[in-house]
C-alpha cells in the first residue's frame, strides 16, 4: 500500500492505539458506566437502549442490539481470538512443547479448580450447575492492562506467561461454549458451516491470499453457525484457524498477521468496550446478594479458584520436574499473576448470558459475582506484583 493511500493517524492517538494497559483502562471506565447507569435515573433508559426489540433488523434471530453485540460482534472478538491462538500456536509462544508446558498446565488447573470451587459452593442448586464455566474465564485486556501499568516491577518472562495462559483459556472457554453451551443442533445448517469451513480452508490450501473471499465466506460461516444451534461465537475461532499465516505473494507480512495488526485496536477500544458496556449494568438495589449461593460460587471461583488451581499447579510443576517457572519470576510474582487470571469479566460475563439464558434474575446475580471476584483478583494482584520486587523467591 503506497502512503497516499494510508490514513493519517496522529502520533499520539497510534502511541494510545499501541499502548497495552490502554484496553484495560477503557474497559474499567465503561465498566464503572454501566454501573452508574445501571443505579441511576439512567437506568430505564441504558435497559431500553439494549433490551428493546429494534425497529427493524436484518436478521430475526438478532431482535435487540443486546443480541447484536452479544452474538454478532462479539463474534469478531473471537475471530482476534482465533488468530491470536492460531499465531502463538504456529510460531508464538506456544510453538514448542517446553516453552508451552507451564503455561497449558496452569490453565488447565486455572479453569478446574474455580469450577469445582463453584460447584462445592451451589452444593445440590441443580437450577445453577450451569454457571460452572462462569469462574473459568481470564479477561485478556483486564489482567494484560495491569501488567502494563506495573511496567518494568514485571519480568518480560512473566508477562509472557501470563499472555500464554490467557489465550491457552480463551482456546478452553472456546470449546466449552461449543460443547457445553450449545441449544438443539439443526443438522442442515451446521453441515453448511461445515462445507463453508471447508471452502475457506481450500482457499488456504491453494494459497489465495486476497482478504475478500476469506471475509466474505467468514460472514456466511457466522450466519451459518448462527442458525445452526452452535454459539455464533464459535465460527469467528473456526474462520480465523482458516486464515493463512504464510508469508503472501506480494507482501512479507501474512493475512493473519496483516488482519489481527487491523482488527486489534478495533476489538480492544470498540468492541470489547461496547461489550462491557452493555452486559456489566448490576443494579445493587435490584435485592440480589453476593452471599448468595449464584455470585457468592462465581466470586470464590475467580478469586480463590483462580489463584490456588494456578499458583498450586506452578509449584508442584516445579518440584516434581515437570516444568520450569517463567525465568527471573519469584513466588511472591508467581502468585501476583495468578490472582490477575482471576480477572474474568468480559468472558466470564459472555458465559453468564450463556449459562442462564431465560432467567434475567439469574444472569444478574452472576454480574455481581464476576464483578467482585474480578475487582478482588485485580486489587490484591496489583499490590502483591507492586511490592514483590524482581527474584524474590
Amino acid at each position: 500500500m503506497t502512503t497516499r493511500h494510508r490514513i493519517f493517524i496522529p502520533p499520539k492517538i497510534r502511541r494510545l492505539l499501541h499502548d497495552e494497559a490502554a484496553p484495560g483502562i477503557v474497559l474499567m471506565i465503561v465498566a464503572a458506566a454501566a454501573m452508574v447507569a445501571a443505579n441511576t435515573a439512567l437506568e430505564p433508559a441504558y435497559h431500553a437502549l439494549f433490551d428493546h426489540p429494534l425497529g427493524w433488523t436484518p436478521i430475526a434471530k438478532l431482535a435487540t442490539l443486546h443480541l447484536w453485540i452479544n452474538d454478532g460482534l462479539m463474534a469478531l472478538f473471537f475471530f482476534v481470538v482465533g488468530l491470536e491462538i492460531k499465531r502463538e500456536v504456529l510460531n508464538g509462544a506456544l510453538a514448542k512443547p517446553e516453552t508451552r508446558r507451564m503455561p497449558v498446565i496452569a490453565a488447565v488447573a486455572g479453569m478446574v479448580v474455580p469450577a469445582a470451587v463453584y460447584l462445592l459452593v451451589i452444593d445440590d442448586a441443580a437450577d445453577l450447575a450451569r454457571g460452572w464455566a462462569i469462574p473459568a474465564a481470564t479477561d485478556i485486556a483486564f489482567a494484560v492492562g495491569v501488567v502494563a501499568v506495573l511496567g518494568k516491577r514485571v519480568p518480560p518472562s512473566l508477562r509472557l506467561f501470563l499472555l500464554t495462559v490467557a489465550i491457552v483459556d480463551d482456546l478452553g472457554a472456546v470449546a466449552i461454549i461449543a460443547l457445553a453451551y450449545t441449544a438443539g443442533i439443526k443438522l442442515a445448517w451446521l453441515g453448511a458451516a461445515a462445507a463453508i469451513l471447508a471452502a475457506m480452508a481450500l482457499l488456504n490450501r491453494f494459497r489465495v491470499d486476497g482478504a475478500t473471499p476469506y471475509v466474505l465466506l467468514a460472514l456466511a460461516l457466522w450466519f451459518a453457525v448462527l442458525h445452526s444451534g452452535v454459539h455464533a461465537t464459535v465460527a469467528g475461532v473456526l474462520a480465523a484457524f482458516a486464515i493463512p499465516l504464510r508469508p503472501g505473494k506480494r507482501t512479507h507480512d501474512s493475512l493473519l498477521l496483516r488482519m489481527e495488526h487491523q482488527l486489534v485496536p478495533w476489538s480492544g477500544f470498540l468492541i470489547v468496550p461496547l461489550f462491557g458496556f452493555a452486559n456489566a449494568g448490576v443494579a445493587l438495589g435490584g435485592g440480589a446478594s453476593l452471599l448468595a449461593p449464584l455470585p457468592l460460587g462465581i466470586a470464590l471461583g475467580l478469586f480463590a479458584g483462580k489463584q490456588v488451581g494456578i499458583f498450586a499447579s506452578l509449584v508442584i510443576a516445579e518440584r516434581l520436574g515437570i516444568a520450569r517457572r517463567p525465568e527471573g519470576a519469584g513466588l511472591l510474582q508467581l502468585w501476583g499473576i495468578a490472582l490477575l487470571c482471576g480477572i474474568g469479566f468480559t468472558m466470564s460475563l459472555f458465559i453468564a448470558a450463556l449459562a442462564f439464558p431465560g432467567d434475567p434474575a439469574l444472569v444478574e446475580e452472576a454480574k455481581l459475582g464476576v464483578l467482585a471476584g474480578s475487582l478482588l483478583s485485580a486489587v490484591l494482584g496489583f499490590a502483591v506484583l507492586r511490592f514483590a520486587g524482581r527474584g524474590v523467591r
